[in-house]
């Protein structure tokens, strides 16, 4: 794993990657810093000077997760799907990272919500260059959109036992091909090439549902005025 987001030297480096190893295998609680240490082969004053506290060395590994996403929002864009997990597979140290985000996701409290918080608004700025490139259909709701794709992704990974146990798809083995990923993929890239219903369905709640639009936008204008 190399990366120039908050890593000074080899032996920052090697604790970071030990943290994200450890934390994804047995949690936050699970770990101490002597395992990291030991993991990392270095003292444990190296990892207070570098990172401060298990707290602080979560965060470093936290924003270290959300960057390694958002360098690579280039390529998910130009596939038919915008699920961070996806590339985070093709990375050589991809497998910790996923179950680092696991576990995050799973633990939740501060740590997942800015996790998800980061992604929802790099999803936004990918889907937001996708619409000026002609590649993605605008949205009346950019934000909600991107709010939806990202907890549909993490919930994936979330629940990747189930994934794997319905569809036999395997988000965290080890050297498998991209293939293997087809009975996700393929209905996803159903799901947003051709949509779900037919024209004419639920037209009914679509007019309900730009109606109450409607109404929240006179609502904030009248607020405004006020």
């Amino acid at each position: 794993m190399s990366t120039e987001h908050n890593v000074s030297g080899d032996g920052a480096e090697r604790i970071l990657n030990a943290a994200i190893k450890l934390f994804g295998e047995h949690g936050v609680r699970g770990t101490t810093l002597k395992s990291i240490a030991a993991e990392a082969n270095v003292s444990q004053a190296l990892i207070v000077h570098h990172y401060g506290t298990k707290e602080g060395l979560r965060s470093a590994c936290d924003a270290y997760v959300a960057d390694v996403i958002r360098e690579r929002k280039e390529e998910t864009l130009a596939e038919p799907q915008f699920d961070p997990l996806m590339t985070l597979r093709r990375l050589e140290q991809g497998r910790p990272l996923l179950r680092y985000l696991i576990r995050t996701l799973t633990e939740g409290g501060a740590h997942a919500a800015q996790l998800i918080d980061g992604m929802v608004a790099d999803a936004k700025s990918y889907m937001s260059q996708g619409e000026r490139d002609g590649v993605i259909k605008p949205s009346d709701t950019p934000h909600d959109r991107a709010v939806v794709l990202v907890i549909w992704s993490m919930g994936a990974l979330a629940l990747h036992e189930h994934v794997e146990r319905l569809l036999g798809v395997d988000f965290l083995a080890e050297n498998v091909p991209p293939e293997s990923l087809q009975r996700y993929l393929r209905p996803a890239l159903e799901l947003f090439k051709h949509g779900l219903v037919e024209d004419g369905s639920f037209d009914h709640l679509a007019a309900f549902l730009g109606e109450e639009k409607s109404q929240g936008t006179t609502q904030t204008s009248h607020d405004d005025k006020k």
